[in-house]
């Protein structure tokens, strides 16, 4: 019987690179979204299963949730890999927007945790979740952004240790400067300061990630929980 991934944020960038190395690996891939229709849609003809929620909300993470289990008959591996960014001095963030950095970068996490638990139990899975370098060592004008990645390592760790007893590891990955839509917006000579400034001269790719994930979720990092892997290319250490 197939493994099955439940992936958050999977149609593009990062997450899009783990549906594709998972159903490489042979997994069942289900991905949640929350807007992108033409990339949802793309996916479900190459064969992936996309549901459509709003990971900061409760009811909607456990009906997508519900979903996933219903169509595959298990759930093995979640990765909390759905993300949003927004650059601006503290003081010039509104509330809202404050409170929706949060709510997704933690909240969501923490909601789909809850929600998938009782499947990763049940089949002694784990667990991955997506941080950021920045909530390692915190960015300049990014202050809520990187508390919310910060949360995420303290919820992996304190998870870690909860769940060890049920022969379930919960790790983390940190996301150095990757070459994805978040980081579009960049200019020429920022991506070269960048470049500049990592030991390996040059920004990671979603595949970078995705690697990485994918050990964490498989066989081979079966002694390892509680943990944070930094893929930065030596920009972090």
């Amino acid at each position: 019987m197939a493994k099955t991934v439940l992936i958050t944020g999977g149609t593009r960038g990062i997450g899009r690179a783990c549906a594709e190395r998972f159903m490489s690996d042979g997994y069942n891939v289900a991905v949640i979204y929350k807007a992108d229709e033409h990339s949802a849609a793309d996916m479900r003809r190459e064969g992936y299963m996309a549901v459509k929620a709003d990971i900061a909300e409760r009811e909607q993470v456990a009906d997508a949730v519900r979903l996933v289990a219903d169509a595959f008959g298990v759930i093995d591996v979640l990765v909390c890999n759905a993300g949003i960014s927004y650059i601006a001095p503290v003081l010039g963030t509104e509330p809202e927007r404050a409170d929706r950095l949060i709510n997704v970068n933690l909240g969501g996490v923490m909601q789909c945790c809850r929600e998938a638990l009782p499947h990763i139990i049940e089949r002694r899975g784990a667990i991955v979740t997506v941080s950021s370098m920045w909530g390692q060592v915190g960015a300049s004008c990014e202050a809520y952004y990187s508390a919310a990645k910060a949360g995420v390592i303290g919820w992996t760790k304190a998870l870690a240790k909860e769940l060890g007893p049920s022969g379930v590891r919960v790790n983390c990955v940190a996301p150095g400067v990757i070459d994805t839509d978040m980081n579009a917006g960049l200019d020429a000579d920022t991506v070269a300061q960048l470049c500049a400034e990592t030991p390996l001269g040059r920004m990671g790719t979603a595949a970078d990630v995705a690697a990485a994930v994918a050990f964490l979720s498989g066989d081979d990092s079966r002694f390892i929980t509680g943990q944070v892997l930094g893929v930065n290319g030596g920009l972090i250490i």
